[in-house]
Order: structure tokens, then sequence, then C-alpha cells
């Protein structure tokens, strides 16, 4: 009997030291700021597109950023590099669905024109590279 309570006992350490160790470690960290852009405004890299715009219209970054467009509306978008109807080839993003993402990274300085090849002069943007 008392080797039962003593085993009973060690059990119970162990799944009382078990837990110490592994709860902590499933919790969510909620000191942790939200991923770029996960709130309501598009983070410093990033440009959104929805209500068929590019939000921001405009945005002036660095040479060497990359940028991520993330289509967050339930029409087909592209970012096209260049001007309605005179893509220049620098960038083109193809097809994105709701949820789709592309990234470029602007090596040169400069000020670059995009827009959408579906929706042509009515989504329009510029980025500035300095």
């Amino acid at each position: 009997m008392e080797k039962n309570i003593k085993l009973v006992a060690l059990l119970l350490i162990l799944f009382m030291i078990s837990a110490i160790i592994v709860i902590p470690g499933c919790k969510s960290n909620s000191t942790t700021a939200p991923p770029s852009g996960g709130g309501s405004t598009p983070g410093p890299n990033e440009v959104w597109m929805q209500n068929i715009a590019f939000n921001p219209a405009s945005k002036t970054i660095s040479v060497g950023t990359t940028i991520t467009w993330t289509n967050k509306d339930n029409t087909t978008h592209t970012a096209t590099s260049g001007v309605p109807g005179s893509p220049d080839g620098l960038f083109n993003s193809g097809n994105l669905s709701n949820g789709g993402t592309f990234s470029f990274k602007f090596t040169t300085a400069g000020t670059f024109k995009y827009y959408c090849l579906i929706h042509g002069a009515m989504m329009t943007a510029t980025m500035t590279v300095q």
C-alpha cells in the first residue's frame, strides 16, 4: 500500500512538472505585435488592393525595400508596372484573386507608376524609391 502511495505521488509530481514545462509554450503571446498589415491599414512595406484601388495610392520607400501587394477584394487584380495600356516590364504580379500576394524588391531609385491590368485607369498608383 505504501508503495502505491509513493508511486501515485511520484506520478503526480512528474505530471505537474510536465504541465509547468508544456503549458506556457501552448498559450499565445499577447504582447507580440500583430504581423505587418494585420490591422485595418497596410503595414510599412505593404500595398493592399481593395475597393478597386491601391491602398495607399502613393508610397515612398528606400532602395532595397521589398513591397508586398495583397488583394483584399473579391475581384481579381494585378500589380503591373507602367501606365494603363503601356506596361514597362519591370514587374507584373499576374492575376491575384482574393488573398493573393505578390512581392517585388525595388533596387534602384526613381518614381515607378503601376496599375491593374484588369481595371486600367480606374486603378493606378505610384511608388517613389529614394
